[in-house]
């Protein structure tokens, strides 16, 4: 968290300057520097939160809770004009953009179906479930092992030494679920609510499933390929020697890139972990560099390759109506993901070079 903090911060004006870079019409860097004190605060106002969080609450909050801190923060400093620059920025007008940034998408009013929520009352399901996610997930609370203690589990697969074991209470899906079932009583929804907002969802759900399908086969053959009756060494094993050979102490340098790459191919930065962590861990083993660090550059590889992962894209695209659009959208961010990747590498190689 200490290495994302740096580039996190960083992350909300390189955007900034990529919108008025590819999208203004003076197409300027330049321009998205007049918002510098603005999006520094902004990054500052979402890592530091969660470094916090991270550091006294645990792994699994910090997106959720920085993320909300650091809007309250950036609302209430909007609010009262801090850190603003002296002019505005806008698109040029709409005649002038370029064809591939117009969706297929027309929004339309629902005659009949649409009512005004209470503000307090919109906000609940979001709090609801970072507050459940928080009271299951805190070793204080008895919760957590209770539903840890319900186990689904096959073991010795077909014969082999291999075993897998989930809980399926304890899985932020469950959390999701449950929110969703108090949402429609607080929020009042009739069946036909609920039969229209499935059946949106489980639409977009259709490519991530698909994706899930072939992905998790594939992860778990990576994963425990060491199991073979011609006695070699598992593939992460195997590219980890290689890796350790080859590439050295500089290894920090690629460690981000090797997550984006398992987040492009396998369309999920935890698909990408499960892929690459053993790899990452057998090369920092070899090496005598600290694992945890090793893993840490994966992990925000991971999640930088997130911009570019097709399937994300796809889903993206699908929303907004920029279907076939699907190249020019990873052609620009794969940018920010680069820089995202590369920064992390040099702060994690300096990081562990210092201390």
């Amino acid at each position: 968290m200490q290495i994302d903090v740096i580039i996190g911060t960083l992350m909300p004006l390189v955007l900034v300057m990529m919108l008025t870079r590819f999208f203004g019409k003076n197409r300027s860097w330049l321009e998205g520097l007049k918002v510098w004190k603005f999006a520094l605060f902004a990054g500052i106002s979402f890592t530091f939160p969660a470094l916090l969080v991270a550091t006294f609450v645990g792994p699994e909050f910090p997106s959720i809770f920085g993320g909300l801190i650091g809007l309250f923060i950036v609302l209430l400093a909007i609010k009262k004009g801090w850190f603003l620059p002296e002019e505005d920025w806008d698109f040029d007008k709409k005649e002038h953009w370029n064809k591939e940034w117009l969706g297929s998408i027309v929004l339309k009013t629902e005659e009949g179906h649409s009512r005004s929520l209470p503000l307090w009352l919109a906000w609940i399901p979001y709090l609801a479930l970072g507050f459940l996610l928080v009271l299951t997930r805190l070793e204080v609370f008895p919760f957590k092992s209770w539903l840890e203690g319900v186990v689904i589990g096959w073991s010795n697969i077909l014969g082999t030494s291999i075993s897998a074991t989930f809980s399926p209470l304890y899985l932020p899906g469950t959390i999701f679920l449950i929110v969703v079932i108090l949402t429609f009583f607080l929020h009042q929804m009739n069946r036909l609510m609920m039969v229209r907002a499935v059946k949106q969802s489980s639409g977009m759900l259709i490519g991530s499933a698909v994706t899930l399908f072939t992905a998790v086969p594939m992860v778990r053959i990576f994963i425990n390929s060491g199991v073979n009756n011609a006695e070699l060494v598992s593939m992460p094993i195997e590219l980890a020697n290689q890796a350790a050979y080859y590439l050295g102490n500089s290894w920090p340098l690629v460690a981000p890139f090797i997550g984006a790459l398992g987040s492009f191919i396998s369309g999920s930065a935890t698909f990408s972990n499960m892929m690459f962590s053993l790899l990452q861990f057998s090369v920092a083993d070899q090496l005598a560099l600290p694992p945890e660090r090793i893993l840490a550059l994966q992990v925000l590889g991971a999640n930088a390759g997130n911009m570019i992962c097709v399937l994300n894209v796809v889903a993206a695209a699908s929303v907004v109506g920029l279907i076939g659009k699907e190249g020019t959208i990873i052609r620009l961010t794969i940018l920010p993901m680069l820089f995202y990747a590369s920064l992390a590498g040099v702060v994690g190689f300096l990081y562990i070079l210092i201390f």
